[in-house]
């Protein structure tokens, strides 16, 4: 067995792993639409909140309202997203998904249900269950995680 065969042959370590090839391909969707990570977040946001201000969005994807800025503006370059100011305070903006920005972004959930299939393959449905309700017993006794 290699060194990183090895690393990766305990139980979190095969967690890991399995995190790491689900995070490669829903990556590798969003590098596809030429998007980063962080942008096709954004957008994914802005289509099921539509009007959020930047500091509801910093705080959302735990950064800071300048990283917002900068990302929004490549965004809004690109014609993905655009601000709009609000009736009778024009310093208020709200930001939207443009329709061209919400098609680039719309099917990452079926995506998503591809890879976990993909993943999942090798097992049948009953050790599918086994595996969930293990799971759901070791996360019943940790924190919930924060966003």
């Amino acid at each position: 067995m290699s060194e990183d065969e090895t690393r990766f042959d305990t139980p979190l370590g095969l967690l890991r792993w399995i995190s790491w090839a689900q995070m490669q391909a829903g990556e590798e969707w969003v590098r596809e639409r030429g998007l980063t990570r962080e942008q096709a977040f954004v957008l994914g946001y802005l289509v099921k909140n539509p009007g959020a201000i930047q500091r509801d969005i910093a705080q959302v994807s735990r950064t800071t309202p300048a990283s917002v800025s900068s990302l929004l503006q490549g965004l809004e370059r690109r014609g993905l997203v655009e601000r709009r100011t609000e009736p009778g305070d024009v310093r208020s903006k709200r930001v939207h998904a443009t329709p061209e920005g919400a098609a680039l972004v719309a099917g990452f959930e079926p995506a998503v249900a591809a890879i976990e299939e993909k993943i999942l393959a090798p097992l049948d449905a009953t050790e599918r269950a086994q595996l969930h309700e293990l799971l759901r017993r070791i996360t019943a006794a940790l924190p919930p995680p924060t966003r």
